[in-house]
């Protein structure tokens, strides 16, 4: 009787141990998951155009989402050339460029929220031949070619930001921690009962 009794009292514990065990195999790996990568970007790394071109464009592999996004425009002194906030339409991010911006070598340096919860950043580069007159296409110049693939991005997590997977995964294993702790407590209660 008392090993049934002793049984019924631990099952809790038991349960609560299998849930940790559990938690800590899981969040690794969500927090694991593969950042969204920049596939292509308009104009290409290292391109030289004609002009300045109205739009920068990025496109990701994935959908990043809309939350604190920048792409700053920088020209060779250093001024962000960027007009506007970033527009993002399924996995392509635009950044409009200030009319007249002058030519010479740009420095794109963007940063977006991966659809999984986390920054990620990078830069490339482009050399305008000549000043942007305020209504040329996205990669006026370049050629007629589709975007090409821009080199490998820098994918870095900022300090200060939260993953949302992790956080949703720690918040689920809290909740059913303090459910068994509950039940574990409630039983405890009961057995105690002197009138039981």
């Amino acid at each position: 009787m008392k090993t049934e009794n002793n049984n019924r009292r631990s099952w809790p514990a038991r349960l609560l141990l299998t849930l940790a065990t559990a938690a800590f195999l899981v969040l690794p790996a969500a927090a694991a998951q593969a950042h969204d990568a920049l596939e292509s970007s308009d104009p290409a790394d290292g391109a030289t155009v004609q002009s300045v071109p109205a739009k920068i464009g990025l496109t990701f592999d994935r959908t990043p989402i809309a939350l604190n996004s920048i792409v700053r425009v920088e020209d060779s002194a250093g001024t962000d050339q960027a007009d506007g906030a970033v527009e993002i339409v399924d996995n392509h991010v635009t950044q409009a460029v200030k009319a007249g911006a002058p030519a010479g070598k740009y420095t794109v340096v963007w940063r977006v929220v991966s659809s999984d919860g986390h920054p990620i950043e990078g830069t490339f580069t482009f050399t305008a031949n000549s000043a942007n007159a305020g209504g040329s296409a996205v990669g006026a110049g370049a050629s007629s070619a589709a975007p090409t693939t821009a080199a490998p991005a820098q994918a870095a997590t900022q300090s200060g930001q939260v993953p949302w997977a992790l956080v949703g995964g720690i918040a689920a294993v809290l909740v059913l921690a303090l459910v068994v702790t509950a039940i574990f407590v409630r039983r405890r209660l009961q057995s105690s009962d002197p009138e039981q």
